[in-house]
């Protein structure tokens, strides 16, 4: 399947149109909204979901040196990226050192949703992925918070900040949790005591990732609606860019580790996605003084959408190049 065959089949899935639905139901002014508590419990149900496959996967694998490796190298990527991003948003764009740098952290962070999608897709075409890719997701979403902050710490050596009070929140923080214990979950269990609960944590991943892609395609278009005003254009460019530029360093350390087609496509789609759930949590805490309009309309307006309409298609085809 060439790359426009792989875009057009993204396009034209359930999980994209739904998302597309929801934000033109949000750009029409529609009343459409999914309750906060299920939009929550759904987002628990994926973050299960994906820890739990992850975790089987790495019991029927086994524990390898390209596992190690490939966790270090996604913490290198992450705590790395968001100093690019920063430097590139400075210079491109009028924002201040903090807004720069809370814009930044999320970039060099994951989406967890990206990946749930990036999964769904490799399910589609029918590759499968390294298991431990989950503890990579898991591992990237902490050193990016900490590298904004020493970005900001530079200019602002005395902000007073609790750094007991953030690492805690960081690592404790309710989606960095639920992937990383549903990981130990699958991993304890094995294929073997995944049997009994595969019909709710398989069969139903996508008719739920597609009820959460509406949530996320209303919160989306509201979001843009608002905050329109307050993104200049290269700002906006900013978020198209960012995703390639970083898949574009993602793309040669997944062929050096020796990763698979699909892991290789993850551990790009990884470094190309923007976190919008733990990092902005993160950066209430951190950075308060940080715009959040700017942040989240930027990582779940632009570079989310990005991602899920051309990105995963552009990355599954890199890494079907490379690792094939």
């Amino acid at each position: 399947m060439n790359l426009v065959d792989l875009a057009i089949s993204n396009l034209l899935s359930p999980v994209v149109l739904f998302f597309a639905l929801g934000v033109a139901a949000a750009l029409a002014r529609s009343d459409l909204s999914v309750p906060e508590a299920i939009a929550k419990g759904i987002a628990l149900y994926l973050m299960m979901a994906i820890g739990l496959k992850g975790g089987v996967e790495v019991a029927r694998q086994g524990l390898t040196t390209t596992l190690v490796l490939t966790v270090l190298a996604g913490a290198v990527l992450s705590f790395a990226i968001p100093f690019l991003a920063y430097a590139i948003l400075r210079f491109v764009s009028r924002l201040s050192a903090v807004d720069a740098a809370a814009v930044a952290a999320h970039y060099g962070s994951i989406s967890a949703v990206t990946l749930a999608v990036a999964i769904e897709v490799l399910g589609r075409v029918g590759l499968g992925f390294e298991g431990y890719m989950i503890a990579v997701a898991a591992v990237m979403e902490t050193p990016a918070i900490l590298a904004a902050l020493l970005i900001v710490r530079r200019s602002r050596p005395d902000d007073g900040l609790s750094r007991g009070e953030l690492l805690h929140e960081v690592a404790f923080n309710g989606s960095v949790v639920v992937l990383v214990g549903s990981f130990f979950v699958g991993w304890i269990a094995g294929p073997a005591g995944m049997k009994p609960i595969a019909p709710l944590f398989t069969d139903l991943f996508r008719g739920m990732l597609c009820l959460f892609l509406l949530d996320m395609g209303l919160v989306a278009g509201r979001g843009f609606a608002r905050a329109r005003k307050a993104l200049s254009l290269p700002v906006i460019l900013f978020g198209f860019v960012m995703p390639l530029i970083s898949a574009a360093i993602a793309a040669p350390i997944a062929a050096m580790l020796g990763l698979s087609p699909g892991g290789a496509m993850l551990f790009i789609t990884l470094a190309a996605s923007a976190s919008y759930i733990a990092v902005p949590a993160a950066m209430r805490l951190a950075l308060p003084e940080a715009d959040a309009a700017i942040y989240l309309t930027l990582s779940l307006g632009v570079t989310f959408p990005f991602n899920l309409i051309i990105g995963l298609p552009l990355y599954l085809s890199v890494a079907q190049k490379l690792a094939g």
